[in-house]
């Protein structure tokens, strides 16, 4: 099974690859851009970083293009060539990492791959099924997986109406492992990605003398929130009329008693 790739087309600009978006760009589409921008002035400054970006994603290697046994290594269909921005510095080739274990998986490639290679890796996982799997790692598949499992019995597992067939007609894709007379149904499903919100911040123009300008909506906003004047000195009053008036304190006399009035 392949490993799912989309186009990123928000990418215009090698310098636009961050640690998100390096997942789904492809090694031609790395190297075609770096090879337009690399001459442009102070690319060199942000080549380093660049390269570690890619790191992340790609296997990337430094060689020689001058020694024909190092060219002839990485001149296969698996490798991307590109220059260094200094001539001196030689070339660079990169492929992408593959996912061939289950151990491969971290939080950022875990996000681009598809339910039926995440299943495949599960189903290399020495066929142990879920509960073979550490914690450490379930949290990882299940930060960008939907996941569940049942155990039932083999004739069972088919049955018209049941689990599984529910769980497929929700999108689920499914392994069944063979555990005796029983099988074991993982169900996974990409989750979507979620979109982070911004929060604007309230901007507040100020008069001359550099006190906030409150707007009709604003108002209104006050009023119902009881802040105007009127409203206002109307709270003070109940506030205070629901304290009663201290009761009269009697004087005492030196041994602390009260002092009768005659």
């Amino acid at each position: 099974m392949k490993e799912e790739r989309k186009t990123n087309f928000s990418v215009e600009s090698v310098q636009d690859l961050n640690s998100s978006n390096i997942w789904s760009m492809t090694a031609q589409q790395i190297g075609s851009m770096w090879e337009k921008e690399r001459e442009e002035e102070d690319f060199s400054i942000v080549e380093e970083k660049l390269l570690n970006i890619i790191r992340l994603a790609f296997d990337v290697v430094h060689f020689n293009e001058g020694d024909e046994r190092e060219a002839c290594k990485y001149s296969n269909l698996n490798w991307v060539k590109f220059h260094h921005c200094k001539p001196g510095k030689g070339c660079v080739a990169i492929r992408r990492k593959t996912i061939t274990r289950i151990t491969d998986l971290s939080y950022e490639n875990v996000k681009h791959i598809s339910a039926p290679v995440l299943l495949d890796l599960i189903d290399k996982n020495f066929g142990g099924g879920w509960d073979s799997i550490s914690l450490a790692l379930k949290d990882i598949i299940e930060s960008g997986f939907d996941i569940s499992t049942t155990q039932l019995p083999a004739s069972r597992i088919h049955a018209p109406g049941g689990t599984l067939e529910k769980k497929v007609a929700q999108g689920y894709d499914v392994l069944e492992i063979t555990k005796g007379t029983w099988v074991e149904a993982i169900f996974a499903k990409k989750k979507d990605p979620v979109e982070k919100l911004r929060l604007e911040p309230i901007r507040k123009e100020y008069d001359e003398d550099g006190n906030p300008i409150f707007d009709e909506e604003d108002d209104n906003e006050d009023s119902e929130d009881g802040l105007d004047g009127d409203d206002a000195e109307e709270s003070d009053d109940t506030f205070y009329s629901s304290y009663s008036e201290e009761a009269e304190v009697k004087e005492e006399d030196e041994e602390g008693f009260p002092i009768e009035e005659e």
